[in-house]
């Protein structure tokens, strides 16, 4: 992990470009590629938040992969003489670097260098708050270090002594790392099977009560922390900068209708997210997976809106794929698109939900909008209910959108629209009088 309180890392940012294939099965969507300067004011951006000094960029046009550095022999020598002149100590190249390559580049530079997937891990280190997430980011980190144990650290290369009897050469210090982390992983991954269990029991219980959850995705630092805070009045951290929630946050929302919804935050996504964290935050994307609506915060202001829209729906996709799949087939249709920081685009607005979660403009269109799709999902059904049965009136008022109460007698006439799941729940507890009570759950 990077040091940065000890002293502000002089640090540089190295971006191999690769030029999108143009034309043919292969070539990407219009929209869909980000410039060169895009990417490199990304990964500016994700170094900055680990708190290094930032004091040399460069974007170095790729003609072919090389298996030992990446880059080509010019390249690496021209890069070598920048970071010197700069008294760089740490080089982050915005690309994903094999071990040896990885390697072979600190030696020829002379300084600590750490990929886009390092970076991505030492930011997930720092702003993991949760035990869940704690252990999420070390698995992540652990399965991502195993690799890189042929860094050019001496330390490794040293043997410890054999035991018994046989002589012989010892286990070297790198068997000993990796036999470590190995058990490590295992230990690991058993605590996250019981937080997951744990999640699972909360999830279920959350489907008894039931109120609908929304969950809020996006590329990351398009607002959604921003948004889920003035929408539920939370302190959830949001602050301009690439991953600033980790961890899954839950809130209960009021919806116009005065029905009640669970608004989830979760982490943002990011073009080419290591394969590590998707796994590794599986716990985070299950709260999507569960959700009535995917509501997908967009930066409406930044360039690469489309690119980062495309990045977004690619992962979501992803999710429903293989036998592994943690998302339904029909996830699509529960998408629901909001157009943020709106008020950043003057007079001419886009056409869909446009707001800003900063100023509060939009807000009311769009909890009518989670409200008007929430319904469509709904029944709209009508009970005969004594006056003085006050538990299951009650209990409608709270888990459903009361339409009309008319009285005929000693009876109350109820319309209410409710979720199916909640209807056959209200169906299943006793009126007043009967001999069963209702159970503690149908309260």
């Amino acid at each position: 992990m990077i040091d940065a309180a000890r002293a502000p890392t002089r640090a540089a940012v190295i971006l191999p470009y690769e030029r999108p294939a143009r034309g043919g099965a292969e070539a990407p969507a219009p929209g869909t590629v980000r410039a060169a300067e895009a990417r490199l004011a990304e990964a500016v951006g994700l170094a900055a938040s680990i708190g290094v000094t930032i004091v040399h960029t460069a974007i170095h046009p790729l003609r072919e992969r090389r298996p030992s550095t990446l880059l080509g022999e010019g390249q690496v020598a021209a890069i070598r003489q920048a970071l010197a002149e700069q008294n760089v100590t740490l080089a982050v190249v915005d690309a994903a670097l094999t071990p040896v390559q990885q390697r072979n580049l600190e030696r020829a530079w002379g300084v600590k260098v750490i990929d886009r997937v390092g970076l991505i891990l030492e930011i997930f280190g720092e702003r993991a708050r949760t035990r869940e997430g704690a252990l999420q980011v070390e698995l992540a980190h652990l399965s991502y270090q195993r690799t890189r144990l042929v860094r050019s650290w001496t330390h490794l290369e040293r043997q410890r002594g054999g035991f018994g009897f046989l002589g012989g050469p010892g286990e070297s210090q790198i068997e000993i790392d990796r036999r470590l982390i190995d058990e490590r992983i295992v230990r690991i991954k058993r605590e996250l099977e019981q937080v997951r269990r744990t999640r699972g029991l909360h999830r279920r219980a959350r489907e008894r009560v039931p109120y609908p959850i929304v969950a809020l995705v996006g590329y990351t630092n398009a607002g959604k922390s921003t948004l889920f805070n003035a929408l539920t009045g939370a302190g959830v951290l949001a602050e301009d900068q690439l991953f600033a929630t980790l961890d899954p946050t839950m809130r209960q929302i009021r919806l116009p209708s005065g029905r009640t919804a669970i608004l989830s935050d979760t982490v943002g996504f990011i073009s080419e997210l290591p394969t590590q964290l998707v796994e590794a935050f599986r716990a985070t994307l299950e709260e999507v997976a569960a959700a009535d609506i995917i509501l997908h915060v967009r930066d409406a202001a930044h360039p690469d809106s489309a690119a980062q829209k495309a990045d977004v729906l690619k992962v979501l996709s992803e999710m429903a794929e293989g036998p592994d799949a943690t998302l339904d087939e029909d996830w699509p249709s529960r998408v629901l698109e909001v157009l943020n920081k709106c008020d950043l685009l003057g007079e001419e607005k886009p056409a869909g939900l446009c707001i800003s979660a900063l100023t509060g403009e939009g807000l009311p269109a769009l909890l009518a909008a989670i409200d008007e799709r929430l319904a469509a999902g709904q029944e709209v059904v009508a009970y005969r209910i004594p006056a003085a049965d006050g538990a299951r009136i009650a209990w409608l008022h709270r888990h459903a959108e009361v339409l009309s109460t008319s009285a005929e007698g000693e009876e109350l006439e109820i319309t209410v629209r409710i979720p199916a799941a909640a209807r056959a729940r209200f169906e299943r507890i006793p009126p007043l009088g009967a001999d069963l009570p209702a159970t503690a759950n149908d309260r």
